[in-house]
């Protein structure tokens, strides 16, 4: 059986910072890129200041939220506001099969780092652009985070409860769909070149691959002028249809019942066959008018049991269900355990620490987590010594030149 990684032998200069262009630098990476993440003391990755930081102190290397996206990479720090480290710049992308960058549009062409002159010093690059509303249009300077991006794509005017201000979906939301594509898209690019021996240039705009997942509620409006509103947990194609509390501190289970057939099951199970009959609950469209009712009557039900009971319960009647697990219990759940979801790798700083593994498991060229996100700076000198060729003196006066903080 094969053991190689499968991008062994591909390079990537990695210009980006915070979430999207790091995952796909992190996904080449654990499979055999070598990868070189680019930062400057002055203004290094916004992540590195985030928490949560390792035993709550805070540091440019301890910070956990960092680490998320940025295993398996070498870390450089260019200065590149400094003409020495521009020059630097260029031989690494050189060097590069791919380089990847999320700064403001016109950054990286302000510094002549833009992918015309990449392509100049290396016309087989592949070079990955992603930033909050792509590189071109009346908002391509627009500055954010996926919170904004969320908002701007309409998904904060759809989560949480009709009669309250938006809640908005968890975290950098747009974040988290965007580095899904970027990674798709490397990847064809990769292959591209593989069977054409070209380089070519990709631009993702952050908001357009969110409105992907918004096709429903797109469609909708275009069709028949509706829009949709917050719901809370409700569907409405499903009822009952939400998250329900259960014994316990703060432990809840999602239970959806989406046809007739599940709610005869569901009832079963609660011990209420008297509600197959009800007239308040024994179709759909009376069970959505009576739904406050209903679920506070299963809330009453659920709340004698544990969590993990009410989904064996309902699951082994076939009606879908599942635990609300909150983030320390994904560390033993026993799913995530087999598949060895999470790994440990020693930081330089923080010590022993979680890492993630890829969301797939390729049984020929496994996925290896060899080393942990870098500090600051931290191969600086085998970044220019050993893979670029820079001289001992030529180090030093990239250092003297301050090109190197």
């Amino acid at each position: 059986m094969e053991t190689g990684r499968i991008f062994e032998g591909i390079k990537v200069a990695e210009f980006a910072w915070v979430g999207v262009g790091p995952i796909a630098g992190k996904m080449l990476g654990s499979w055999g890129a070598t990868v070189v993440k680019i930062e400057t003391n002055a203004t290094p990755c916004p992540l590195r200041s985030m928490g949560p930081f390792k035993d709550l102190v805070p540091g440019a290397n301890r910070s956990a939220f960092f680490t998320l996206p940025n295993p398996n990479k070498y870390g450089l720090t260019l200065n590149l506001k400094k003409a020495e480290a521009q020059e630097a710049a260029r031989k690494l992308i050189a060097w590069a099969d791919v380089v990847t960058e999320s700064y403001t549009p016109g950054t990286m062409t302000n510094w002549g780092l833009d992918y015309e002159a990449a392509r100049k010093l290396n016309p087989g690059i592949i070079y990955f652009s992603t930033c909050m509303q792509g590189q071109t249009g009346p908002n391509r300077l627009f500055r954010g985070f996926g919170v904004h991006m969320a908002a701007l794509a309409g998904y904060y005017h759809l989560t949480g409860w009709a009669d309250k201000a938006p809640a908005g979906p968890y975290g950098a939301y747009t974040d988290f769909i965007a580095m899904m594509y970027g990674q798709a898209l490397v990847l064809a690019a990769l292959d591209y070149r593989r069977r054409t021996g070209k380089g070519l240039y990709i631009d993702l705009s952050q908001i357009e691959a969110a409105l992907h997942f918004q096709g429903p509620v797109l469609l909708d409006y275009t069709t028949n002028n509706r829009v949709w509103n917050r719901m809370g947990n409700r569907n409405d194609r499903a009822c009952p249809h939400g998250a329900y509390p259960c014994s316990g501190e703060d432990r809840w289970v999602a239970i959806a019942v989406f046809s007739d057939e599940q709610w005869q099951r569901f009832c079963n199970v609660l011990g209420r066959s008297e509600w197959k009959g009800d007239s308040r609950f024994a179709t759909f469209l009376s069970r959505k008018e009576n739904e406050d009712e209903l679920e506070r009557l299963i809330g009453q039900w659920t709340g004698k049991f544990t969590a993990e009971q009410v989904m064996s319960m309902m699951q082994a009647a076939g009606v879908a269900a599942g635990v609300v697990n909150k983030s320390s219990d994904l560390f033993s759940d026993p799913q995530l355990k087999e598949r060895n979801d999470f790994v440990t790798l020693n930081h330089t700083e923080i010590g022993p620490h979680y890492y993630r593994t890829g969301s797939y498991n390729l049984s020929k060229t496994p996925e290896e987590m060899v080393r942990p996100a870098p500090c600051l700076g931290e191969h600086n000198e085998y970044v220019l010594r050993e893979l670029l060729n820079f001289s001992d003196g030529e180090i030093a006066d990239l250092a003297a030149a301050e090109a190197l903080e």
